[in-house]
């Protein structure tokens, strides 16, 4: 499958966080996050963000963690959504279910120019960039390297590690750069839509059914 032409970035987080979000005008790395102990729901696994603090870090950039970068996957409907709409996996502290998780859709191309723009450093990974060993890219004349075909996958039993690939920028994302918020239900909807500011940046909101399971 080839490189699409306008790859989109997708990073989920409870919609609880999302006040925190608009009032910093920016997600965090897990770094921030822990250093900062922002409010609202932690939806990952404990040990593997801790891995991914302090033991795994980037092929293209040495020195930097990947807990020092904010994740992305290249689709939604990620295989981390799946272990937290089946909420019963051992080392997942969140048992709340997919319906408050939000879909926060930002475009490749655009998130690049911007970390250009600011010397800030990004890279994509093959696969999941919580696991010990992963490859890591730092030229998007690389994308094809991307498992398209499992990114892309519904059915995605045959292709978790290459569904799992991510986008990683260092630090911190901004707010301005997310383009559309997807949701899964019509009272989530309205609370993102009442978390927005009043003036300022204001992504499109839908629901998108088929972003979940």
């Amino acid at each position: 499958m080839a490189v699409p032409a306008q790859p989109k970035l997708y990073h989920i987080a409870h919609v609880d966080r999302l006040p925190s979000i608009v009032a910093d005008a920016r997600l965090w790395c897990d770094a921030e996050i822990v250093r900062r102990a922002p409010p609202g729901t932690m939806i990952g696994m404990g040990s593997i963000k801790q891995r991914r603090l302090t033991e795994l870090t980037l092929s293209s950039h040495p020195e930097l963690h990947v807990g020092d970068c904010v994740p992305f996957y290249f689709c939604p409907r990620s295989v981390m959504l799946y272990l937290i709409y089946q909420a019963n996996h051992p080392e997942l502290g969140y048992r709340g279910g997919q319906g408050p998780i939000i879909h926060l859709e930002a475009d490749l191309h655009a998130v690049v120019r911007w970390a250009e723009q600011e010397a800030r450093r990004w890279a994509f990974t093959l696969s999941n960039a919580g696991a010990r060993y992963f490859e890591d890219r730092c030229d998007l004349a690389q994308l094809g390297e991307v498992d398209w075909v499992a990114v892309e996958a519904r059915n995605w039993q045959q292709h978790k590690e290459g569904k799992q690939a991510e986008f990683l920028l260092e630090n911190d994302f901004p707010w301005h750069l997310v383009e559309r918020i997807g949701v899964h239900s019509r009272a989530v909807y309205q609370q993102v839509v009442n978390a927005l500011p009043v003036h300022g940046h204001r992504p499109a909101v839908e629901i998108r059914a088929e972003w979940y399971y």
